[in-house]
This record gives structure tokens, C-alpha cells and sequence, in this order.
């Protein structure tokens, strides 16, 4: 099965590393100590405690084999300044009423309220491709919303 490849910057991958090695480091072995002092406790089938634990384990179990898939998947943004739109590329456009400012970055790093915007969101697959003074039309739940790229940083 193909996998989807995964676009981050550099700062994202290592945060997602960051993220696996305490996993790994600090909350498996804390929740190995907990599930063991539960089981002690007696009782399994109504022993809340321990139940909670295994919960817990086989949620960080889940989160690490998630990093590990998207790590395995990722490829590191390295972004060129030619004037062409792409992952990694910051834009100014205008609209009528108002200017923005966003960085076109993979589903990870999507976070629209910062201007970060997903290549695979309607709004950034648009912009993929388009240079400086290209118009781009986006069928919005608004309306149809014109944008003109002011610049490519």
C-alpha cells in the first residue's frame, strides 16, 4: 500500500520527535508503573484504576505508531524563492475588503487561524502553482472569492 507522503518544516518533524521520545521515555514506563500498582490492588474486573491505565497505555501505544507512521512518511519542506507557489511558500494576496498574509504548509502544520494553510486545503491547492499578480478564484461557502497574489516570499 502506497503511503501519502507527509510535507512538514524542519521544526515540525522535530517537534513530532520530540513528542515519540517522551512517549517512549517518560509516559509508557508511567503507565506500566501504574497498570502494575493496579493490578496488585486486587480485583481486576472491577478494579477502575487499572482499566484507566490500560485505557491510557493503548492511547500512547496508538500515538506512537501514528509518529512513527507520519515520520516515516514525511518529507522536510525545503523551500525555494522563485517566485512560484509551494509548499512552504509565504504569500501576500488581496481580496476587495482586506490583505493577507499565509504559509502553505501540510495537513500536520495546518493551523488557518496563524495563516498556516494545507496544499490540500481548497484555498492553498488554489494558490499551488501561481506566481506574483496571478488571480485565483476559489469557490468558497461565501461565494465565489477572487484573490490576487501580491507577492511570494
Amino acid at each position: 500500500m502506497d503511503q501519502k507522503i507527509e510535507f512538514m518544516t524542519k521544526d515540525k518533524v522535530d517537534e513530532l520527535e520530540q513528542e515519540l521520545k517522551d512517549l517512549k521515555t517518560k509516559q509508557i514506563p508511567s503507565l506500566a508503573k501504574r497498570i502494575d500498582e493496579a493490578r496488585q490492588m486486587g480485583d481486576l474486573s472491577e478494579n477502575a484504576e487499572y482499566h484507566s491505565a490500560r485505557e491510557d497505555m493503548a492511547w500512547v501505544q496508538s500515538r506512537v505508531k501514528e509518529i512513527k507512521n507520519i515520520l516515516d512518511n514525511s518529507q522536510v519542506i525545503s523551500h525555494t524563492s522563485d517566485g512560484i507557489v509551494q509548499i512552504g511558500s509565504t504569500i501576500k494576496v488581496k481580496t476587495s475588503k482586506m490583505e493577507r498574509e499565509y504559509t502553505i504548509v501540510g495537513p500536520q502544520e495546518a493551523d488557518p487561524l496563524s495563516g498556516k494553510i494545507s496544499n490540500e486545503s481548497p484555498l492553498g491547492n488554489a494558490f499551488l502553482g501561481k506566481k506574483t499578480g496571478d488571480k485565483v478564484q476559489i469557490a468558497l461557502p461565501a461565494g465565489v472569492q477572487e484573490y490576487k497574489i501580491v507577492s511570494v516570499i
